[in-house]
């Protein structure tokens, strides 16, 4: 019925850590933030299923399908992106699309496709930033 003042405060504090990540962060950053929550949303989608959790599986699949909806095709540039943004755009859509299917059919291996399919997509974005991915480096 109450949650103790130790569970609110530890709440407020990540609330708060998290807007203030948000914040400060820059555009690439923001889009790595979102990649990174995509990833733990089917990660803990994957495993509510393997233990049942239908409650949870279904959140889970339905903040990542916000997360790519909302999120990473809402911050396209279609206009300017080109060839790029259009192309990112459809493996959105196609990736809502399995995650819709994943949820309805309890279907981990859909859950694992889409998984697999950002995969490169989510380490190229998180290599951009980096400093290995220097122009010229080996």
């Amino acid at each position: 019925m109450f949650t103790s003042i130790s569970a609110r405060s530890a709440n407020a504090y990540k609330r708060f850590s998290v807007e203030a990540s948000v914040e400060q962060a820059s555009p690439r950053h923001l889009v790595e933030m979102l990649f990174d929550a995509l990833v733990s949303s089917i990660g803990v989608a994957r495993a509510a299923l393997a233990r049942g959790d239908i409650k949870a599986k279904c959140e889970s699949i339905g903040k990542a399908v916000r997360i790519l909806e909302e999120g990473l095709k809402g911050s396209l540039n279609l206009k300017e992106g080109g060839e790029i943004a259009a192309n990112l755009q459809d493996l959105y859509n196609y990736c809502i699309v399995r995650l819709t299917q994943a949820n309805l059919h309890n279907d981990d291996a859909l859950l694992q496709e889409v998984s697999d399919v950002l995969a490169p997509i989510v380490d190229g974005w998180k290599r951009i930033g980096s400093p290995d991915a220097a122009v010229g480096s080996n």
